[in-house]
């Protein structure tokens, strides 16, 4: 009795196993009857679920860096900017003088 049951176990196992290859084989044959656009659409969408995205304190971090630096530049160019203008200008009066 007990090897009749194990008999049918592994015909059912085999049954499975045959189904799952045939779904793969039908899926890799539909994948390759997508054209190029489809195809690119569909591997961007598998793309973008491995994407591990940023939680909402870390973007605002990061923006808060980018903003600090932004500034921080800002002022030493236009400090370098003055200087340098009255570097020039003190010049031209010698020039001139």
């Amino acid at each position: 009795m007990a090897k009749k049951e194990n008999d049918e176990v592994s015909v059912k196992e085999e049954k499975s196993t045959k189904k799952t290859k045939e779904s793969k084989k039908s899926a890799k044959d539909e994948g390759m009857k997508e054209n190029g656009v489809a195809k690119w659409f569909h591997d961007l969408k598998v793309e973008f679920r491995n994407v591990t995205w940023p939680t909402r304190q870390t973007v605002a971090t990061n923006t808060g860096v980018v903003l600090s630096v932004i500034v921080m530049g800002s002022v030493i160019i236009g400090l370098l900017d003055s200087g340098l203008l009255k570097l020039a200008q003190f010049l031209v009066g010698l020039a001139k003088g």
